[in-house]
């Protein structure tokens, strides 16, 4: 995939993509409503970005072109399998609760996932009604929410991400829309290996911790090399094993 113009980088505060893309030489800015990396560039309510645009309204949204290319990682908690959990009445926080408790907590977070759910279709029509090139970052696995109950599928499913040197396995899966995947094997060992049981959670609703989110800057390298630039890096696959 050849960018020409700029990368967006949506809901990604760390600047870890996006200091890559620039490391590469392609201009990257990112986007959220949260700074604590202090690498946000534009600090924005991007849900309210989004249905803005969706409603045909005045939004960031109108200064990307398909030029461009939006790198978006979504926020997953009321997607991801854990929430699985939650629905099912057998959650630790809810053992010594009243059935009418646990009962009013389920219909709270199916509200808040049917927003989520909203919000991230609205974010795939903008683009297809807009002609604009995304790539959409979410966890993977067969009780993902989005795995059964999302008119699109992913191009690209990552099931070990510390092959390219990620902390995290976190099998990721990746939604292209109006682009292609390149297909590369650009494999590199971790530094640091990180499991998802030891990360703190999340104090912010609908958000992942800071720490369970992180992705390593050589992780991230590999991927844009590998899966949006086609391009081959400096070393080879054994660099995996050394």
């Amino acid at each position: 995939m050849e960018i020409k113009g700029k990368v967006y980088c949506l809901f990604e505060q760390s600047g870890t993509f996006k200091n890559e893309f620039i490391k590469l030489g392609i201009p990257a800015e990112d986007y959220d409503i949260q700074n604590e990396f202090e690498q946000t560039d534009h600090v924005c309510d991007l849900f309210a970005e989004i249905e803005q645009a969706y409603r045909g309204g005045a939004s960031v949204f109108d200064e990307i072109t398909p030029d461009d290319l939006i790198m978006a990682f979504f926020p997953c908690i009321y997607f991801c399998e854990n929430n699985t959990l939650m629905f099912s009445g057998v959650n630790f926080n809810e053992r010594n609760q009243r059935i009418e408790e646990i009962g009013e907590y389920i219909l709270q977070r199916s509200r808040e996932r049917q927003k989520f759910y909203e919000l991230i279709l609205q974010l795939f029509m903008v683009a297809e009604i807009k002609h604009l090139r995304m790539i959409v970052e979410n966890p993977h696995s067969e009780h993902h929410y989005l795995h059964n109950n999302f008119p699109y599928r992913p191009k690209v499913i990552d099931k070990d991400r510390t092959r390219r040197g990620d902390y995290y396995v976190k099998p990721t899966a990746y939604w292209y829309l109006n682009c292609a995947p390149t297909f590369g094997e650009s494999y590199e060992k971790p530094k640091e290996k990180k499991t998802i049981r030891s990360a703190s959670p999340s104090k912010k609703a609908g958000m992942c911790s800071e720490e369970r989110s992180l992705i390593s800057p050589a992780y991230a390298r590999n991927f844009i090399c590998d899966f949006i630039l086609g391009k081959l890096q400096p070393f080879s696959q054994m660099s995996l094993f050394e």
